[in-house]
């Protein structure tokens, strides 16, 4: 049985994030059902995307940044660079 995960700070920035996604998302769907031009719903949709990407990024930086420093802990130099990288490439998702 897995541990219930722990808050982090930006969690509630997240989910934030992800409720005003939701709720455009909802709107994109009355915009589909209105009969609203192609190009205004792929515009919005393009928004929701970036939104989710974005929360999605947050999230996986805030994971690295607290759980993968807990579960390695004290690093020598060569060690830290390794993981400062893997962190830095991570931006790229």
């Amino acid at each position: 049985m897995t541990e219930p995960a722990q808050l982090h700070e930006t969690h509630p920035d997240i989910i934030k994030r992800l409720k005003r996604a939701d709720g455009h998302l909802k709107g994109i769907i009355e915009m589909i059902e209105a009969g609203r031009p192609c190009l205004d719903v792929a515009q919005q949709l393009h928004a929701v995307e970036k939104a989710i990407a974005q929360a999605k990024r947050t999230l996986i930086q805030d994971h690295l940044d607290h759980c993968l420093e807990d579960a390695a802990g004290p690093l020598g130099r060569e060690q830290r660079r390794s993981i400062d990288e893997f962190k830095e490439i991570t931006k790229y998702l």
